[in-house]
């Protein structure tokens, strides 16, 4: 058309000539309301750790905890989800620490709802940072056992429940364990107490720093019996509709960037609310590359924030969380 004199009259350009017409003709959103912030606690007083391979990421003792969550809260982040780091000391096979009404995560749970109650606390419900092994179930004889676990995970979420929490946060994949919590959760009185599944959690490299966080890397093998296959989404749909089926009120996908599909193909499986989680590795690789001068830090994180949005996730945990929310509220 144009050799021949004339030009097109459809221009796909045209809306995307200013800020404001880019904006209106958006496709999706990113708002604050989306995000879920995670925390880091570790035991002692007026402490505060730089994670080194997680940079500008902190573990907090509880007091420099509610600092942080009044941060948090003052950028209008609705949520966070607890992590403990647990002393080698009180670590077992039978996670005895996690079912410690006063341990740091039931502590943690209270404190935030006591100064921060319109915080949405969510707990991570697994045995990883309490077991001597560093798996997220109990072992015998050299393997991870289900059915145990379950009855073990099923308490730690009740106790998480009676702290405070508001969401627990089950991340350890074993099978049946989100019914046996809303059961537990129900029989004791707290049927108001929701139920975030990691409902699809692959057996990732991107969880490196996280690990480092939490001094929770697994003392042997590795924990492919029980996390996802990378190279399987069907599976990762059927593990979302047990959830769902189960009890959960909201599944999660975990990790995020590698996994869109993932993402897209559970979101139209389901009906409840999909999370994801933009794990430590994905944060690390960004903030690496943007400290040697290889890429624009602020727009490769808020390209990676709106492309879980893009792939269906309603909700996202991510450590950029406070950067982001600073960016939305301009």
């Amino acid at each position: 058309m144009i050799n021949g004199g004339s030009y097109p009259y459809i221009r796909p350009r045209r809306v995307r000539n200013s800020e404001n017409i880019r904006r209106m003709a958006a496709e999706h959103h990113l708002h604050i309301e989306d995000l879920i912030a995670p925390l880091f606690v570790m035991e002692g007083s007026d402490g505060k750790e730089e994670i080194p391979s997680m940079p500008g990421y902190y573990r907090y003792t509880l007091d420099r905890l509610m600092r942080e969550a009044e941060e948090i809260r003052s950028l209008e982040i609705p949520a966070v989800l607890l992590f403990t780091k647990v002393p080698d000391e009180k670590k077992d096979n039978e996670g005895t620490e996690a079912l410690n009404p006063d341990g740091l995560m039931q502590q943690a749970v209270r404190r935030l709802k006591e100064e921060h109650p319109e915080l949405v606390v969510m707990t991570d419900v697994a045995l990883d940072p309490y077991s001597s092994y560093g798996h997220d179930g109990i072992v015998r004889d050299g393997k991870i056992v289900n059915d145990d676990s379950v009855e073990l995970l099923g308490r730690m979420a009740l106790s998480h429940a009676e702290a405070g929490a508001d969401f627990v946060a089950p991340s350890d994949m074993m099978d049946g364990r989100i019914g046996v919590m809303r059961k537990e959760l129900e029989e004791a009185g707290y049927p108001e107490t929701g139920i975030m599944a990691y409902s699809a959690k692959y057996a990732s490299g991107y969880y490196g720093p996280f690990r480092d966080a939490l001094d929770s890397a697994p003392g042997f093998g590795d924990k492919k019996t029980y996390q996802m296959n990378p190279a399987n989404v069907r599976e990762a749909v059927r593990e979302a509709k047990l959830d769902e089926e189960e009890g959960a009120d909201i599944v999660m996908v975990k990790p995020g960037l590698p996994y869109l599909d993932v993402v897209r193909a559970v979101k139209e499986a389901v009906s409840v609310p999909v999370s994801v989680y933009n794990v430590s590795g994905e944060y690390a690789m960004i903030k690496a590359a943007a400290a040697n001068g290889w890429l624009d830090g602020e727009q490769a994180m808020m390209e990676a924030l709106i492309g879980f949005k893009r792939a269906g996730a309603d909700l996202i945990a991510t450590y950029f969380a406070k950067e982001a929310a600073r960016l939305l509220k301009g």
